[in-house]
C-alpha cells in the first residue's frame, strides 16, 4: 500500500501517452524541440512565422524609403551647417535601409558566398589528416549508394542528380541560419519521397529504403557543417546538461521508482548494454544511426524490466528507467544530438513508429532531467538541497537510519553482514564462471583431440621399412681374401 503511495505522490515521472503525441491533434509524434508539434505541423506553424516576418521587413523597408526621400526633399532647402548635419543623418538612414532590404532579400535569392568568406571557410577548414579520414568515409558512402540506386534504374539516376543537385545548392547557403539549412533539407526529403510515389510509382516499402539511403549520402557530407554549429547554443546547451546530470549524481533507482533489480546478472548487463547504445549515439554521423542507439537502448530497458518483473513492461515503467540510464551515462553532446536529429532525420521517422515513440521519449526524458526537483523525488526540499550541495549522500543517511538506541557493534554487524552478503553473491557468481570456464576448455581439448584423430584417420601415417645400410670397409661382413695386402711404411736413408 506504501508503494502504491509513492508512485501516485511522484507524478512528476509519469508522462501521458497523450502528451506525447503532437498538440494540435493531427496523431502524429511531437517534439519539444518544435513546442509540441510534430514535424509537419511545425513547418507549418514556421512557414505562417516567416511569412509574417518577411512582411514587416517589407513594410519596414518601405517606411524608410519614405523617410529617406521625405529627408533628401528637406535637404534641397537647407544650407551650411543645417545641410552638413542633415547629411550625417541622411547616410545614416541610407545604411539602415540598406541592411534591412538586405536581410529581406536574402529570403528571396540564392545566397552567394564572397571570395573573403571562402578564405575564412578555407582558414577554418580540418586538418589534412581529419579530411583524409572524412574523405574515405564519404567515398565509402558514395559506392555504397551508387550500387544501391542501381536497382532503381532510371528513378536512380534521376535521384542522383537531385541529390548533387541538393548538396551544391546547400554548399551555397552556409550563411544561412541553421533553421533555414533545416527547411531546406526537410523539403527536399519530401520533394524525393513526393516524386518517388507519384512520378517514378515506387512501392512505399522500397520509397522507405530509398530515403533512408538518401539521407545516409547527404548527411554523411554535411554533418562537419550542421552538426553542433557555432551559429547556435547547442554546446551550451550541452555543457548544462552535462552538469546538470553530474550533480545528480546521487539519484537512486528507489527514488525514480525504476522497476529495474541490477542484482540479478541479466539485467545488470541488460543495463550495460543500454548506457553504451545512448553514449554510442554521439559516435553515428547519419540521424538515422544515432535512432537506432536510441531505440537499441530502448529495448535493452525493455528487456530489464521485463526479466525484473517477470512480465512485459509498461509505458510507465520505461520513461522513468530511461531517465535512470541516462543520469547513470551521461551520454556526450546529449542536446547537440536532439538537435541534429530534430534538424535533419527524415521527419517520417521522428512521426511515427518506434523510432518515433522512442526518440520523443527521451526528450521527455531530458526535459525531466533538466527540472528535476524534491517533489518528483518525493524527498523534502531540505533533503534535496543537501544532496545537490554534496553535504551528504542517500547511501549514508541509509547507514544511519538505525535506532539512536543501537550500539555501535550492531551497527558494524549489520554492514559487514551485508558486505558479506555481496562478496558471497560475488564469489557464487565467479565460480559458477569458473566451472562454465572449465567446461569451456575441457570441450576445446575433445574437439581438438577428435579433429586430430579425424584427420589422422582420414590421411593414415605410412611408415615404411629401413633401407640396409651400406657396409663398413672393415666390418666382418666383408671378403678380406678379395681385398689387396695392407701398404707396410717404407723408411728411406736421407
Amino acid at each position: 500500500m506504501k508503494k502504491m503511495n509513492l508512485k501516485s505522490e511522484r507524478r512528476g515521472i509519469h508522462v501521458d501517452q497523450s502528451e506525447l503525441l503532437c498538440k494540435k491533434g493531427c496523431g502524429y509524434y511531437g517534439n519539444p524541440a518544435w513546442q509540441g508539434f510534430c514535424s509537419k505541423c511545425w513547418r507549418e506553424e514556421y512557414h505562417k512565422a516567416r511569412q509574417k516576418q518577411i512582411q514587416e521587413d517589407w513594410e519596414l523597408a518601405e517606411r524608410l524609403q519614405r523617410e529617406e526621400e521625405e529627408a533628401y526633399a528637406s535637404s534641397q532647402s537647407t544650407q551650411g551647417a543645417q545641410s552638413l548635419t542633415f547629411s550625417k543623418f541622411e547616410e545614416k538612414k541610407t545604411n539602415e535601409k540598406t541592411r534591412k532590404v538586405t536581410t529581406v532579400k536574402k529570403f528571396f535569392t540564392a545566397s552567394s558566398r564572397a571570395g573573403a568568406k571562402k578564405e575564412i571557410q578555407e582558414a577554418k577548414a580540418p586538418s589534412p589528416s581529419i579530411n583524409r579520414q572524412a574523405s574515405i568515409e564519404t567515398d565509402r558512402v558514395s559506392k555504397e549508394f551508387i550500387e544501391f540506386l542501381k536497382t532503381y534504374h532510371k528513378p536512380g539516376q534521376d535521384i542522383y542528380k537531385q541529390c548533387k543537385l541538393f548538396l551544391d545548392t546547400m554548399n551555397h547557403k552556409r550563411d544561412l541560419s541553421i533553421e533555414e539549412q533545416s527547411e531546406c533539407a526537410q523539403d527536399f526529403y519530401q520533394n524525393v519521397a513526393d516524386k518517388l510515389q507519384t512520378r517514378w510509382k515506387v512501392p512505399p516499402e522500397k520509397v522507405e529504403k530509398a530515403m533512408d539511403q538518401i539521407e545516409k549520402y547527404i548527411m554523411t557530407r554535411q554533418y562537419k557543417y550542421v552538426f553542433c554549429p557555432e551559429t547556435t547554443d547547442d554546446e551550451k546547451k550541452d555543457l548544462a546538461v552535462q552538469k546538470r546530470i553530474r550533480a545528480l549524481h546521487w539519484v537512486t533507482p528507489q527514488m525514480l521508482c525504476v522497476p529495474v533489480n541490477e542484482e540479478i546478472p541479466e539485467v545488470s548487463d541488460m543495463v550495460v548494454k543500454a548506457i553504451t547504445d545512448i553514449i554510442e549515439m554521439d559516435s553515428k554521423r547519419v540521424p538515422r544511426d544515432k535512432l537506432a542507439c536510441i531505440t537499441k537502448c530502448s529495448k535493452h530497458i525493455f528487456n530489464a524490466i521485463k526479466i525484473t518483473k517477470n512480465e512485459p513492461a509498461s509505458a510507465d515503467d520505461f520513461l522513468p528507467t530511461l531517465i535512470y540510464i541516462v543520469l547513470k551515462g551521461n551520454p556526450p553532446r546529449l542536446q547537440s544530438n536532439i538537435q541534429y536529429i530534430t534538424r535533419f532525420c527524415n521527419p517520417s521517422r521522428l512521426m511515427t513508429g518506434e523510432d518515433g515513440y522512442y526518440f520523443t521519449n527521451l526528450c521527455c526524458a531530458v526535459a525531466f532531467i533538466e527540472k528535476l526537483d524534491a517533489q518528483s523525488l518525493n524527498l523534502s526540499q531540505e533533503d534535496f538541497d543537501r544532496f545537490m550541495t554534496g553535504q551528504t549522500s542517500p547511501k549514508k543517511q541509509e547507514s544511519d537510519s538505525f535506532s539512536p538506541d543501537v550500539c555501535l557493534g550492531v551497527k558494524q554487524m549489520c554492514k559487514s553482514l551485508d558486505l558479506l552478503s555481496q562478496l558471497n553473491e560475488r564469489q557464487e557468481r565467479i565460480v559458477s564462471e569458473a566451472k562454465k570456464l572449465e567446461k569451456d576448455l575441457i570441450d576445446w581439448t575433445d574437439g581438438i583431440t577428435k579433429e586430430v584423430e579425424d584427420i589422422v584417420e582420414k590421411y593414415p601415417l605410412e611408415i615404411k621399412p629401413k633401407s640396409q645400410a651400406l657396409a663398413a670397409i672393415d666390418s666382418e661382413n666383408v671378403e678380406n681374401d678379395k681385398l689387396p695386402p695392407p701398404l707396410q711404411p717404407q723408411v728411406y736413408a736421407g
